[in-house]
């Protein structure tokens, strides 16, 4: 059962339902995993969704903030969701299709401004959840899964427009990048759209305080689809759809794509 996936902070689902639509509409992924979808599950505007064919909706909302999603035109069944570091946020969900593959969805927090725990609550709340869903998954070995999500770290040298300039900055801070490791290692998790893009400079989220996001073009790659090592070869065709940053009113975010062969 061959299907595309693609995985989108939309920041706010509600504000956003243009777009979603426009996305949906354009280039018709099987399955959309949502994050911060800021709205409780009974305010989401799922009946647009279901017009253009997406009547399958797993999620875990709250007003506001937070919150995961995933539509799909194939059948799908809740399998779970986990309060990493007891946050009590609407962060992870996990959806299983019908040919057994698992899809676990995460929004892990942004860590706020300053990388130390001592002075910042935030970004000690991120290193606590990253080492809760490395132990998670070290405990529950997954097998024909895939993660998906904003994930608010961008690992790689190339991953970011200036490795050197942002070595202090959350979301590619050493210790951030090793905590990432651990959660990919504990799972075997394989990184599909760096399996399929191995070289370059890769982003998928521009500030919305450069005046030109694209001209200025310091990106960093947050957003991320991961396989395990089961289903891993059956990944292909990843991208990035760049141009979403520049529909009207955007997310900050652009959605990354998918194909599997299954």
């Amino acid at each position: 059962m061959p299907f595309t996936l693609a995985t989108w902070n939309i920041n706010s689902v509600r504000l956003r339902e243009p777009i979603v639509c426009k996305l949906l509409a354009e280039e018709g992924p099987d399955i959309l995993c949502l994050q911060e979808i800021k709205s409780p599950v009974d305010k989401m505007p799922v009946e647009g969704f279901a017009d253009l064919g997406y009547r399958h909706v797993v999620a875990h909302g709250q007003k506001g903030y937070n919150g995961v999603a995933i539509l799909s035109r194939l059948p799908i069944e809740e399998v779970g969701r986990e309060d990493f570091a007891t946050l009590g946020h609407a962060r992870h969900v996990a959806a299983r299709l019908e040919n057994g593959v698992t899809i676990h969805n995460f929004y892990v927090p942004a860590g706020g401004d300053v990388p130390d725990r001592e002075v910042n609550e935030k970004f000690g709340q991120k290193l606590d959840y990253l080492t809760e869903m490395r132990d998670w998954f070290h405990a529950n070995a997954p097998e024909k899964s895939i993660l998906v999500g904003d994930l608010n770290i961008a690992p790689r040298e190339d991953d970011v427009w200036n490795h050197k300039q942002l070595l202090k900055i959350v979301s590619h801070t050493p210790i951030e990048v090793d905590h990432l490791g651990q959660v990919m290692d504990s799972g075997k998790w394989v990184d599909i759209t760096r399996q399929d893009i191995p070289q370059g400079l890769l982003y998928s989220w521009w500030s919305y305080r450069a005046k030109d996001w694209s001209a200025a073009d310091k990106g960093r790659r947050l957003d991320h689809v991961w396989a395990t090592p089961d289903i891993s070869n059956a990944g292909h065709s990843s991208r990035i759809l760049r141009d979403a940053r520049g529909w009207e009113q955007p997310s900050d975010h652009a959605p990354v794509f998918a194909s599997f062969d299954l």
